[in-house]
């Protein structure tokens, strides 16, 4: 591919409005334009990076017994009724209606219609097990969409989905999947880890998620160097550092005017802040709620989520009102409204509010001063203990860029997806999704393989493996040894991008180390005068310099792992 008629319009300043690596460099490099928020423009270098990917992933899916197919974006809101999604599911579903006036809507994934073509095309348990997947677009109205890729309204997604006669098949399956998914991206290069996670609105018994380490990344996890436990925090459990123990002996009121907020309460009082108490009023379907948590601890949101369905935090007035205290002095004693207390109180004596202006109350001890429900609640926090062998625990920032989930029989139920058994008895097919960001593959390896010159591509997915840079393409015996240079590495089969743009040295240099391409083979001065032609690796700028003919034999065997 010649660089002089391609489409490939590096920048050299970073976008305006880009805060992760990934998206500055893909923006810079020329992979990718937006065209509007969360929604991008593949340009031919970006579009050959998602080939590459894409060839992975169906490698890796057809090596399991996968099938693919292709199924519409366009979906009638019939079979996510049926669901009940269609009313779950808020604003992050694109609905419209067509000219018929029948409601629509564009495909987040695709659950619903797998049941519906395995209720009419599934019969026996003769027709099981069975994996199907797709790569196709899918469109969610995110609302705050950032980080180039990583967080789009409109992506390409591999879903796969596997359905099975039982639960101990669909294990079957599921395991399958988490193999294909960890040789897919160790093929891509990507460092990550295997983490618990909610199943969020897929619902199901269980799910994980592969999840690559990087600054950029929305989401948290916690590890365990010893055990290997590793857990979404919106999942992740603890064992927290212990208070230290106070000299108090029961509850005493004492007055800390103007003192509100944690940090304000424990340095008038002197305390360490593990020794307060925070409480948080929620407003949840069925009305008000107290949420209590260690002052060292924050609420994790989907926890409580998970415990409380939907819900939002209190307005201002709205504590005076269910509480008859203002903010900053509210505390759990004596309130007549449900109260979850987070499972680190079950231990401790603490500084609570005491509902009242000015004041709170120490020697507070839950479950003894106050009625609660012990649930999980707070997000850990680096430096806990492992819940399974006590190892302090790390929390590290990551991308996203698989996910496996175990559905059972959600969907199949409600869309009558059922197979006969071999007594001729009428059961519901047992389903697990499976899912993969191709995109979100291409962005975090830039986030992880990276530096202040530009991208430094994994070989299995650089869009191409040589990059022939022509010094000086006005000279003859330079222009003709790279156009030679260039047959032979065709003639070979090597993905070869040549330079031949009439453009400074400098520029095509940076060029060259802005887009990533793993080897980089220059012709200059030195070929003309000692016949010599360099290589460069681009992830550790190892140099050969060889003969012509040495060339393409060289970067067969560099690629071979030679």
């Amino acid at each position: 591919m010649r660089w002089s008629r391609s489409l490939i319009p590096t920048l050299k300043e970073d976008p305006a409005d880009a805060e992760a690596v990934s998206h500055k460099l893909m923006v810079r490099g020329g992979f990718v334009r937006q065209l509007a928020a969360g929604i991008y423009v593949y340009l031919p270098l970006g579009q050959r990076v998602l080939d590459k990917v894409n060839a992975i992933i169906r490698e890796e899916m057809n090596r399991i017994g996968g099938q693919e197919m292709t199924m519409p974006v366009l979906l009638p809101a019939e079979l996510w009724q049926q669901s009940g999604r269609w009313a779950a599911i808020g604003d992050e579903m694109f609905r419209l209606k067509d000219r018929n006036k029948r409601d629509m809507c564009l495909g987040m994934t695709h659950e619903e219609v797998i049941a519906w073509i395995a209720a009419k095309e599934v019969r026996s348990y003769r027709d099981l097990p069975q994996i199907w997947y797709q790569i196709q677009t899918k469109e969610r109205d995110e609302a705050r969409p950032k980080s180039g890729v990583l967080r789009t309204r409109e992506f390409l997604m591999k879903d796969s989905y596997s359905l099975d006669v039982d639960a101990a098949a669909l294990d079957k399956a599921y395991e399958l999947h988490r193999q294909a998914y960890c040789r897919i991206f160790d093929r891509c290069g990507l460092r990550y880890h295997v983490v618990q996670s909610d199943p969020g609105m897929m619902g199901g018994a269980g799910s994980h998620e592969f999840m690559v380490p990087s600054a950029a990344g929305e989401d948290q996890v916690a590890l365990c160097g010893a055990c290997g436990y590793a857990a979404n925090l919106e999942l992740a459990a603890s064992r927290p550092l212990r208070p230290p123990t106070p000299a108090w002996t029961g509850p005493e009121e004492v007055a800390t005017p103007g003192a509100r907020t944690i940090e304000e309460v424990a340095a008038f009082l002197r305390v360490d802040p593990r020794l307060t108490l925070k409480t948080l009023l929620v407003v949840g379907k069925e009305g008000p709620v107290l949420c209590c948590l260690r002052g060292d601890h924050a609420l994790h949101e989907r926890k409580l989520l998970r415990v409380l369905g939907e819900f939002r935090p209190a307005h201002r007035d709205e504590v005076q009102e269910y509480a008859g205290v203002e903010t900053g002095f509210l505390g759990p004693s004596g309130q007549r409204l449900p109260i979850l207390a987070d499972e680190a109180l079950r231990e401790g004596v603490y500084v609570a509010g005491a509902n009242k202006p000015d004041t709170h109350v120490r020697g507070i001890v839950p479950g003894k001063h106050f009625p609660a429900r012990f649930v999980d609640l707070r997000a850990v926090l680096p430096g806990e203990g492992c819940p399974q062998c006590g190892t302090p625990l790390g929390v590290e920032r990551v991308i996203e860029v698989g996910n496996i989930f175990k559905l059972g029989t959600k969907y199949s139920v409600p869309l009558k997806a059922v197979y006969l058994d071999e007594a001729g008895q009428e059961r519901p097919i047992v389903m697990g999704s499976y899912g993969i960001g191709p995109a979100r593959i291409a962005a975090a390896a830039i986030e992880q393989r990276h530096d202040k010159d530009g991208i430094i591509w994994p070989e299995s997915i650089a869009p191409f493996g040589v990059h022939l840079v022509v010094v000086n393409v006005k000279e003859a015996a330079m222009a003709g040894l790279g156009e030679r240079l260039h047959g032979a590495a065709q003639a070979a089969g090597l993905e070869i991008l040549f330079d031949d743009r009439d453009e400074r040295p400098g520029v095509k240099f940076k060029d060259a180390d802005l887009l990533g391409i793993p080897y980089r083979v220059t012709v200059g001065t030195r070929a003309v005068r000692d016949g010599l032609v360099e290589i460069r690796r681009r992830r550790d700028g190892q140099e050969w310099a060889l003969r012509e003919g040495e060339v393409t034999p060289r970067l067969q065997a560099l690629f071979q792992g030679g």
